[in-house]
């Protein structure tokens, strides 16, 4: 009977540690969280005034750059919902760089969002590609999340839906 009430025991403990693991973990579709954090240096790009911006910066912000292109389907679909989570006053201190890496005119992208209704959003480039390097960009869109120490600690590649529940949960953990 001992022996009976020890295993129990053990049971109870390992599903409760499991709950509680899981519940730390999240699943969100194209979601990589790094189990550490990878530094950054020489994230340079500018906006379409030719002003250059610098992630340094935006230091002590929850930084969001969301890499695109006019031609992309998928960012075409996801672009709606960064621009809601922009206006979004749960996140106070969030910063967002949506960064055309297409090589495109700017009338292309000023187009892009007018069509899509993005209001809340300004217009960056990196005609270089330099920063779709430094992230070692693998498709569009690509999004980078920086902590408030400059750090990346997530990435989503692929699209994804910034106004979904889940994801506005996890995000607010580090806002």
């Amino acid at each position: 009977m001992k022996l009976l009430t020890y295993k129990f025991l053990l049971i109870l403990i390992y599903l409760l540690s499991t709950a509680f693991s899981l519940a730390d973990s999240v699943n969100i579709k194209n979601l990589v969280v790094h189990k550490e954090t990878k530094k950054l240096q020489n994230v340079i790009f500018r906006d379409r005034d030719n002003k250059i911006f610098d992630i340094k910066d935006y230091k002590g912000n929850l930084i969001i750059i969301n890499f695109w292109a006019t031609w992309c389907a998928p960012c075409r679909e996801e672009m709606p919902s960064l621009d809601k989570l922009k206006e979004n006053d749960v996140f106070k201190n969030i910063v967002i760089f949506p960064i055309n890496v297409g090589q495109e005119n700017i009338q292309k992208s000023v187009n892009f969002f007018g069509e899509l209704g993005i209001n809340n959003l300004k217009l960056y480039y990196d005609n270089s590609i330099n920063l779709a390097k430094i992230f070692s960009l693998r498709g569009l869109p690509t999004t980078i999340f920086i902590n408030n120490n400059g750090d990346e600690f997530a990435r989503v590649v692929g699209s994804i839906d910034f106004s979904d529940r889940e994801f506005l949960t996890w995000l607010s953990k580090y806002n």
